[in-house]
């Protein structure tokens, strides 16, 4: 019998700063192709929670460990990004400190919602513009 065929999970992060002025974000930028400013976040290991992936995946690549605080939502254009069908969790965490980057993260820089970077990778630019209403209205559960 063949395996079949299915998209490839990942787990990615809006890593706010609440003890800074303004809520910041911190995005990292891509050492590897899709170049670009993004998320931190990566593939799901075998054996991984998409929660335990998307803390994994904010450590190895900020050097914050994170408290995931919502799931935002999941993201599943079969065209988000060009390397193959991805589908992922994005999930809204708080960090204490200061960002290094590490592992697939060629710089690691802290934003304002209305200060972000041009060059965006991925459907990072539309994750963003949600997460921006769910700052402005809030109607996004919590994680429980």
């Amino acid at each position: 019998m063949t395996k079949p065929v299915t998209p490839l999970l990942a787990a990615d992060t809006l890593i706010e700063l609440p003890d800074q002025p303004g809520r910041p974000l911190v995005l990292i930028e891509r050492a590897n192709p899709p170049y670009g400013w993004a998320l931190p976040g990566g593939f799901v290991d075998l054996g991984e929670t998409m929660e335990q992936a998307a803390v994994r995946e904010a450590k190895e690549e900020t050097g914050l460990s994170v408290e995931l605080s919502a799931l935002l939502g999941l993201y599943s254009n079969p065209a988000r990004d060009p390397r193959n069908h991805t589908v992922t969790a994005v999930y809204v965490a708080q960090a204490h400190g200061q960002p290094v980057a590490a592992d697939d993260a060629k710089h690691c820089a802290i934003f304002t919602l209305d200060d972000l970077p041009n060059e965006l990778a991925f459907d990072h630019a539309l994750v963003l513009a949600d997460y921006r209403r769910f700052r402005e209205s809030g109607r996004i559960a919590p994680l429980r």
